[in-house]
């Protein structure tokens, strides 16, 4: 499979890294400019670990993803727990200053953890799937069609690719996902992962674990494709009008710098639209008895969006965090980093060609 993957992969806009003289050659003139610092050092190829589309590449595109979910989604649970106790019972919670009063008042500081195991597994493995299979799917999807349809195009499979890796990627989230929101939502349940499991499986079976999958992906789907497909076009935004050399010419660290700019403008859109659709989550996995209308019909329109402010704070600063973490796990791996789309040369031209006759 990966074999046929790495041939579409040569016929794809996205396929920087497979070009001989980005991976391997070193041309001259770098060679004389290898000792003016670190834009000298930027350009000068190094060698890529493993060559891209292979299945070693998407692996460890794999490993980028836990890593960056797992790590971003745990360090913010103390924001998570009172935006979700926020959006469940704001006349306890009346802001976000008031939910932590209480909530460390009733708990201590301690308590401002409650969660993290459910959610440094779950959002692990949802990284794991997210991430790696978005490469996996913008691969495949970018070879089905022509390199200058493939470009043209190239948002419709950025949506594509990463609504596929999120269907696949919730579903290794949602018992997790059940599992934190009692914790940190219903008062005496459990405080623990190890005891919030047993506890839900021996009252409501198996099947409470996926009771807000449905919601889940109305959440995080929309999220996801608003978080990569923003993210690939305002990377190629920043370095078309606001960075002020090209990106061969950038450092790693300037280039991460960029990463986390573009991250962050991707997160605040996230965080937008997929709230309505968080909060309903929320108050699924702690109401056993609720449904979607139930709760929307409860809470009305200004209720779905309670506690929006905390989670664009937290959704913007995690969305860069992740994408830094993410792309600095290539760098730190030595992966193929491809650069934003490019224009097909064959596009171009006809381009020109077409320009000039119209004169």
């Amino acid at each position: 499979m990966f074999s046929s993957l790495l041939d579409k992969a040569r016929n794809s806009p996205f396929r920087g890294p497979l070009t001989p003289a980005q991976c391997q050659a070193s041309t001259p003139a770098l060679e004389q400019t290898s000792g003016m610092g670190m834009a000298a050092a930027a350009v000068v190829p190094q060698g890529d670990s493993c060559e891209f589309a292979s299945t070693k590449y998407f692996a460890l595109c794999g490993l980028g993803g836990i890593l960056s979910c797992g790590i971003t989604h745990t360090a913010v649970v103390p924001l998570d727990l009172v935006k979700c106790r926020l959006q469940v019972d704001p006349d306890k919670y009346k802001n976000v200053v008031n939910g932590f009063k209480v909530s460390v008042r009733e708990e201590g500081m301690r308590g401002l953890a409650k969660g993290w195991a459910p959610t440094f597994f779950g959002y692990s493995l949802q990284g794991l799937c997210k991430f790696g299979l978005y490469e996996v799917f913008k691969v495949t999807y970018s070879g089905l069609l022509d390199e200058e349809t493939a470009y043209t195009y190239r948002t419709g499979v950025y949506l594509a690719a990463s609504a596929s890796a999120e269907f696949f990627a919730d579903i290794a989230l949602s018992p997790l996902e059940a599992a934190k929101v009692r914790i940190q939502t219903m008062p005496g349940f459990a405080n623990t992962l190890r005891e919030a499991w047993p506890k839900m499986v021996q009252n409501e079976g198996y099947g409470t674990f996926y009771k807000g999958l449905v919601p889940l992906w109305g959440r995080q789907i929309p999220y996801t494709m608003m978080k990569f497909a923003c993210f690939e076009k305002t990377l190629e935004l920043l370095y078309k009008y606001v960075v002020p050399k090209p990106r061969e010419q950038c450092s790693k660290g300037e280039q991460l710098v960029v990463t986390f700019a573009a991250g962050y403008i991707a997160g605040v859109f996230c965080a937008i639209v997929s709230h309505p659709a968080d909060t309903v989550v929320s108050k699924l996995n702690q109401d056993r008895t609720a449904t979607v209308g139930s709760i929307v019909g409860k809470l009305g329109m200004a209720g779905v969006w309670k506690g929006l402010g905390p989670r664009i704070v937290m959704i913007g600063t995690l969305t860069a965090l992740q994408w830094f973490i993410y792309d600095a796990v290539k760098v730190w791996l030595r992966m193929p980093r491809p650069p934003p789309a490019e224009m097909p040369e064959s596009m171009r031209l006809r381009l020109e060609a077409e320009e000039k006759k119209s004169k």
